[in-house]
């Protein structure tokens, strides 16, 4: 039952898209990742544990293991802090200023990654990335709103209304057929009880050890009761389509619906998706009095918290501009890292990687430890989700009408598959929600095709210079069917912007340091391949991120980041931790 358990919350629902690292530098001129700040902090010789990334999940680990009296050091390879999920800001000229370079009233501020939050303002909450600022102490501001525009092929001049379960049925009412309704109905009663001990039970609790009897089963004992006599049904993929499945809809519209809001939060249709984790979107996105959270300054205000809850402990500190080289092994154990300067930073307890899967490999040297290159062999070549093209542009307020919803979805066909080039493309408009991410007069537009773009057509151009005429012109084609989702509701927009930048999977690739672009593992549920765990073969070297248990989207993410570090301290350091958690 422990594994099981781990499992199930391990998997909790991704939100989110994200990845896309400075979509503007092949556009304007790139600064290079590792290029070293002027005045930049230089991290000490030796501390606890070291976090190599500042991703969600990186400094949750941090941040948590920080809370408990260790020294954590976290090292970013690049200038702007958060990983995927980090915020970037262009002058009027659409010129790069790093942070703390400008006055922030003249700059744009553009989102690389997350646009859509959930679970996160209200006090008690399942959320797993709530859990972590609960934990640490620390936590932005929110914006709270409730309405989502889409246009989907049975509403293609679109529609946008508050979410929530009345508000769903209307939606199903007028465009699902007529057993769409109904279909809904016995749906979420099917999900509701498995729901209620999935959302009992908060995944930054779950322990890879016995440990888990004490911080789960003992203080939360309905739920993980409840989790356990459900585990079979949980961990199976969600079916929708077999009619002999107990969560068999019959109306298309539904289907496809729920199966889109699968892909956009996880970056999987939901029958590969565990059914535990759609059970926890269908109750968090249409109960009643449901609504969307955004923070305060954007993702920069989520990525703030989570280095206040780092740099405020005695001895921890949060350090850019310091890409790793390797990881250091002694004696069979991981025991540091090497960074690009060849300065050496030593590691008491704990190296933890928050970057992909690949370059969590590639830093350990081959032959520096037998059993880590054995399982770099097996998981070197686990399918990889697709990668983004995404678009961000400055316009003049006028360009977005007031009426327009601050989100809207793009998917014109059902039958070309949610996951084909350019199917489904988010807009979202953060200005609409926070004025302060523009300067006066202005809006900040990203959109992005989810998750569908291919690494296969980008290949040919790896080492092209920025202004390839071939090049631009494969980004022009690419971004075509995210300026048409752009035009659904600002037509003018493009002719209009101030600032425009398009980025390609090679983006992702040279920014986020990631493998062909990718967004994260694609594993299915039900092919008998797991996430791997945030343990290695290696004693002493951790992961946590989109590549682990966890998966992707940020309450994924942020509950790998506290799995690794229950992994790393003591059980009874964690059940501290636990009691600030409000569930």
């Amino acid at each position: 039952p422990p594994v099981s358990v781990s499992h199930a919350m391990g998997v909790m629902i991704r939100r989110a898209m994200f990845s896309a690292w400075w979509c503007s530098q092949i556009a304007a001129g790139l600064v290079a990742p590792a290029s070293v700040r002027p005045g930049a902090r230089v991290p000490g010789e030796e501390y606890d544990v070291v976090v190599i990334g500042s991703g969600i999940g990186g400094l949750s680990c941090g941040g948590l293991l920080a809370a408990t009296g260790l020294e954590v050091c976290v090292l970013e390879a690049h200038y702007e802090l958060g990983g995927c999920a980090h915020e970037f800001a262009v002058d009027m000229d659409g010129r790069t200023v790093p942070s703390g370079r400008g006055s922030e009233e003249r700059l744009f501020q553009f989102e690389a990654g997350p646009s859509l939050y959930s679970g996160l303002s209200p006090d008690r909450s399942p959320n797993p990335l709530k859990h972590v600022f609960q934990m640490i102490e620390e936590e932005p501001e929110w914006v709270k709103y409730d309405t989502w525009g889409a246009f989907l092929p049975e509403a293609p001049e679109g529609y946008e209304l508050s979410i929530g379960a009345d508000n769903f049925k209307e939606i199903l009412r007028r465009y699902g057929g007529p057993t769409a309704v109904g279909d809904w109905e016995r749906l979420s009663a099917r999900v509701r009880p498995l729901a209620k001990g999935i959302m009992g039970l908060p995944s930054t609790a779950v322990r890879g050890d016995a440990g888990i009897l004490l911080t789960l089963g003992a203080q939360y004992p309905a739920a993980l009761l409840n989790v356990v006599a459900n585990a079979e049904s949980a961990l199976a993929p969600f079916d929708m389509s077999s009619p002999e499945s107990p969560f068999y809809v019959e109306d298309d519209f539904l289907r496809n619906y729920l199966t889109l809001i699968a892909f956009l939060l996880q970056g999987l249709p939901a029958d590969g998706t565990l059914t535990a984790v759609m059970a926890y979107m269908i109750e968090d996105f249409y109960r009643e009095g449901a609504v969307m959270d955004f923070p305060k300054g954007g993702s920069r205000g989520i990525v703030d918290a989570l280095v206040r809850g780092v740099d405020k402990r005695p001895g921890s500190g949060v350090f850019r501009s310091t890409p790793v080289e390797s990881v250091l092994v002694e004696n069979g154990r991981a025991v540091g890292v090497r960074t690009a300067t060849g300065a050496l930073v030593k590691a008491r307890r704990a190296v933890v990687s928050n970057a992909d899967l690949a370059t969590t490999l590639d830093l350990v040297p081959l032959g520096a430890h037998p059993a880590f290159d054995a399982d770099r062999h097996l998981l070197e070549d686990l399918p990889l989700c697709k990668s983004f093209v995404h678009v961000h542009l400055a316009v003049p307020a006028h360009a977005v009408p007031d009426r327009a919803p601050p989100q809207w979805t793009v998917c014109s066909s059902w039958e070309r598959g949610i996951d084909a080039r350019g199917a489904v493309v988010v807009v979202s408009v953060a200005s609409k929600l926070d004025p302060s991410l523009a300067p006066p007069g202005y809006h900040v537009l990203h959109a992005y095709t989810a998750g569908n773009e291919p690494w296969a057509p980008w290949e040919a151009f790896q080492g092209a210079k920025p202004n390839d005429p071939d090049y631009l012109r494969a980004k022009e084609l690419a971004a075509k069917p995210i300026f048409d989702a752009i035009a659904k509701w600002a037509p003018d927009a493009r002719d209009l912007a101030v600032v425009e930048q398009i980025a390609s999977p090679l983006t992702h690739a040279r920014f986020l340091r990631r493998r062909k672009g990718n967004y994260g593992l694609a594993i299915r549920i039900g092919e008998g391949v797991q996430f791997p765990p945030v343990t290695t073969p290696l004693p002493g070297y951790f992961r946590c991120g989109d590549s682990t248990t966890a998966g992707i989207g940020v309450p994924a993410v942020a509950s790998s980041g506290a799995q690794c570090a229950n992994a790393i301290m003591s059980v009874w350091d964690q059940l501290k931790l636990n009691r600030r958690i409000r569930m």
